[in-house]
């Protein structure tokens, strides 16, 4: 399993030991929320939710540095472990674009054509 697909504790957004955090990076869900959410359940189950929470900080690893080299490849992850399938389809579907815009250009650029002749001629 890759690391980037695992689930880690976000120490540097954390508030209290970095669960939230570590959700909202993992689903994609602002921390707020999560946050939010994890108080109303702590109070609808008088307070048993915690020992869960304690738990998850206790024994999930912290994020490592640099596990991300920015945002947009942090979404892609999280779009991995949301949907494997519909991110696979989507990269096969953006290299066939590329294969299909290189073939456009490979065939203008081999086909006969005098005016981009031309350009190249006035470019010597």
């Amino acid at each position: 399993m890759s690391s980037r697909t695992k689930f880690y504790l976000d120490k540097q957004n954390s508030k209290v030991m970095g669960v939230c955090s570590g959700l909202a990076d993992y689903t994609g869900i602002e921390a707020i929320w999560l946050r939010v959410g994890m108080v109303v359940l702590a109070l609808s189950t008088s307070g048993t939710v915690i020992i869960g929470y304690l738990l998850i900080a206790w024994l999930a690893p912290n994020k490592p540095a640099g596990l991300y080299e920015g945002p947009e490849e942090a979404k892609f992850w999280q779009g991995v472990r949301s949907n494997p399938r519909r991110t696979t389809s989507e990269v096969r579907s953006k290299f066939r674009d590329i294969d299909r815009r290189l073939a456009d250009i490979e065939m203008y650029y081999t086909s006969r054509n005098t005016r981009l002749a031309d350009e190249i001629d006035s470019l010597r």
